[in-house]
């Protein structure tokens, strides 16, 4: 609960004292860890309703579908009674509401759609969320550096497939200049990218995108808005939700400016199930979100990893942490016993109780905590009791989420995909202009062979023709010689014959 008189987030009270957070150190990032039915989903739901209050957006992970319920006001039960009993809550003006929630589904049937572009996702979670190896990888960087050169828009899977086929058809015109590209591994691209698509990857990749900006909004009373991700379908596809959650990071991150040291963030990250971030990711990819986490917090980003075992955080990333919410844990393997003992020493030691037989007596609700003090300084780990929500721990109900989204000023913007001209169409149309080209010439050379046949057929009748000519004339030419030499021998002969004949006669 955030007190605004006191400028601090009640979150539980312990035997001696209450536990706060300090608003100006949420952006040192905060972890919230525990076995399953210890009370996670209601630290997590306090702390968001907190963020809220103080004019904090947030985002959540909905994996159970029981976050819904925020968008209505919560009902008293003999449970939350008796801790508001306890804690005094009732001198504190607590009482339960309802919060400003929008809803968000990347399979669009619960909430508004979520998509992003195949450009935006970019060939190293691209290459994450297919399962390709390192040479697989480098040729998939390849593609989108083509695509980047040819100024090719990769929006949606279909884009994608389009531009590694080009590249697979013109690997030698690129070997020089990009590498190899051998048929191999353009087939294993293609083949991953089939099997995304048949995973419903799909309907993630395309556009209107979703602009995060949209997350980064109050309500009319300076509230925060709840930006709900439903996740139980998602959530059924590991790596597809892992790999959703990590581009969303990147992008705010790229997204906000630097800020320094605020009294209160600009914006809360709740990441549900965190282990799936960072299961299977290669040494780079941790790299890269090690950064991301160090360095995000100074643009007033706080990310809270919400998770069974501390252990299922990188040491790298666990590091960056500085708020510690850890609800029970147990020890039935050899494994439990070593994950109890690293979380119990990652606390201050409190003098008053041993931390890793305390950690395994936990009752839900209750929690081991400590957080940065206005110094920065971890506090003395303290056993708390955690506050109840005011918003209501039942699921909303269809009719609830859907009146959600459709008085949502989002509404109508995410909803119609569009299919604008990319990169599919561009190579499309390429080859059908070559096609094109390529028939033209085709017909171009079939008429040479055709009129160059001909002119040789014309060629062969005009010699045969002279030829026979040449016989006729000859045969003729022989014949009126012939003729003319009878003819002048009997003209010849009737000539001197009449000379005579008159000479005679003469």
């Amino acid at each position: 609960m955030y007190l605004k008189d006191h400028h601090k987030v009640w979150l539980g009270t312990g035997e001696e004292k209450a536990v706060y957070l300090q608003p100006s150190m949420a952006n040192r990032h905060g972890l919230i860890a525990g076995a399953t039915g210890t009370g996670k989903t209601v630290t997590l739901k306090v702390l968001a309703e907190s963020f809220s209050d103080m004019g904090v957006p947030v985002f959540l992970c909905d994996i159970k579908g029981d976050l819904t319920g925020m968008c209505n006001a919560g009902k008293e039960t003999k449970h939350i009674r008796r801790s508001i009993d306890n804690m005094g809550l009732d001198s504190m003006g607590y009482d339960y509401c309802a919060y400003p929630a929008r809803f968000f589904d990347v399979y669009g049937k619960k909430g508004h759609p979520v998509r992003t572009t195949t450009t935006d996702m970019g060939p190293e979670l691209l290459s994450r969320l297919l399962g390709l190896n390192d040479t697989q990888n480098g040729v998939l960087r390849i593609v989108f550096r083509i695509a980047d050169d040819k100024q090719l828009l990769l929006s949606d899977l279909k884009d994608l497939r389009a531009m590694v086929q080009y590249v697979g058809d013109n690997a030698k015109e690129y070997k020089l200049t990009y590498g190899n590209i051998s048929p191999q591994t353009v087939g294993a691209i293609q083949r991953a990218l089939l099997a995304l698509e048949d995973e419903g990857g799909n309907l993630f990749f395309g556009e209107p995108e979703l602009d995060l900006h949209d997350w980064v909004a109050c309500d009319e009373n300076g509230r925060g808005i709840m930006n709900i991700l439903e996740c139980q379908e998602l959530f059924q596809h590991p790596l597809l939700y892992g790999t959703f959650l990590l581009w969303m990071l990147s992008e705010i991150y790229e997204m906000f400016p630097e800020a320094g040291d605020l009294e209160k963030p600009k914006f809360a990250f709740f990441f549900d199930e965190a282990h799936l971030l960072f299961n299977d990711a290669p040494k780079a990819l941790l790299e890269q979100i090690e950064r991301i986490v160090r360095l995000i917090r100074s643009k007033g980003v706080s990310v809270w990893f919400i998770t069974q075992h501390p252990s299922d955080i990188p040491d790298s990333v666990l590091g960056q942490i500085g708020n510690r919410v850890q609800h029970g844990l147990r020890a039935y393997t050899p494994a439990d016993q070593k994950a109890l003992r690293a979380a119990a020493n990652s606390f201050r030691t409190n003098p008053n109780f041993d931390t890793e037989e305390t950690l395994t007596m936990l009752g839900t609700g209750e929690a081991l905590v400590s957080v940065l003090d206005a110094k920065g300084i971890p506090t003395i780990v303290e056993k708390v009791n955690i506050l109840p929500p005011k918003s209501s721990m039942d699921a909303a109900t269809e009719g609830d989420i859907d009146f959600a989204i459709k008085q949502s000023p989002l509404f109508g913007k995410y909803e119609e995909i569009e299919d604008k001209k990319s990169a599919y169409e561009e190579l499309t149309e390429q080859r059908e202009t070559e096609a094109k080209e390529a028939e033209k010439a085709k017909e171009k050379e079939e008429k040479a062979k055709e009129k160059e046949k001909k002119e040789k057929e014309k060629e062969k009748s005009k010699k045969k023709t002279s030829s026979s000519t040449k016989k006729a004339t000859s045969a003729f030419n022989k014949t009126v010689n012939s003729a003319a030499n009878t003819i002048g021998r009997e003209i010849g002969k009737k000539v001197v014959r009449g000379i005579f004949d008159t000479f005679f006669k003469g």
